[in-house]
C-alpha cells in the first residue's frame, strides 16, 4: 500500500500484464523456495529508466531492501547477439564471437557483484550491452546504494548487501554473422 501512495507507481493494464512474462519465469522458484510459508508477491516492472530516475526509485525502494523480511528478485537477460537484435559486435582478442560475448557480459556481472552502479553505467555507456533487465538492475543497485546509506557508513564499498550470479550461459554458441544467442 506504501508504494502507490508515492504517487510514482501506476498499475498496468492488463494487456501490458499479459505481454509481460518475467515473473511467470520466477513464481514457480519463489513458490518452491517458500514451501508452505505465506507471503506476498509485489510485482515493479520497470520501464525505460534515467540515472535520474534510477536514483529516485532507489530511494524509494531502499526501506524494502533494509528490511530483512523483504526478498528481491531482478530478473534479465545479458547480451542479445545477432542481426536480429542488431548487436553483433566482436573483438577477436577475447576469441571465437561466443567468447567474446561471455568476456562482455561478465565484465557487467564483475561490476553488479561489486556494487559498482558508476562502474556499470559506464560499462553501458561504453559497450552498449543489450541486457533488457538494465533499467531494473540499475533502480536495484541505488536502492542498494541508499540502503547502504541508511545501514552503515554511507560507502558503497561497506554494503551489507551482495550480488551473486549462480550460473551462466548462452542460447547458443555464436560462431559468426549468422549465429544468434541470448545469454542467461
Amino acid at each position: 500500500d506504501d508504494l502507490p501512495g508515492t504517487g510514482k507507481f501506476q498499475t498496468i493494464s492488463q494487456d501490458v500484464d499479459e505481454d509481460e512474462h518475467s515473473i511467470e519465469m520466477h513464481l514457480p522458484f519463489v513458490k518452491r523456495r517458500m514451501g508452505t510459508r505465506a507471503f506476498t508477491v509485489v510485482a515493479i516492472m520497470v520501464g525505460s529508466t534515467t540515472e535520474e530516475s534510477d536514483r529516485e526509485y532507489g530511494s524509494i525502494l531502499a526501506p524494502y531492501l533494509s528490511d530483512p523480511s523483504n526478498f528481491f528478485i531482478v530478473s534479465s537477460d545479458f547480451c542479445h547477439w545477432g542481426a536480429k537484435f542488431r548487436f553483433q559486435p566482436h573483438d577477436k582478442k577475447h576469441g571465437a564471437v561466443h567468447e567474446y560475448i561471455k568476456w562482455l557480459d561478465h565484465l557487467g556481472i564483475g561490476f553488479l557483484e561489486s556494487n559498482d552502479i558508476d562502474g556499470f553505467y559506464s560499462y553501458l555507456e561504453e559497450h552498449q550491452n543489450t541486457i533488457c533487465g538494465r533499467h531494473p538492475i540499475c533502480t536495484f543497485l541505488q536502492a542498494i546504494r541508499y540502503a547502504s546509506a541508511e545501514t552503515s557508513s554511507g560507502s558503497v564499498g561497506s554494503t551489507p548487501f551482495s550480488i551473486t550470479f549462480v550460473k551462466y550461459d548462452q542460447s547458443s554458441k555464436c560462431k559468426g554473422k549468422r549465429d544468434s544467442s541470448v545469454s542467461y
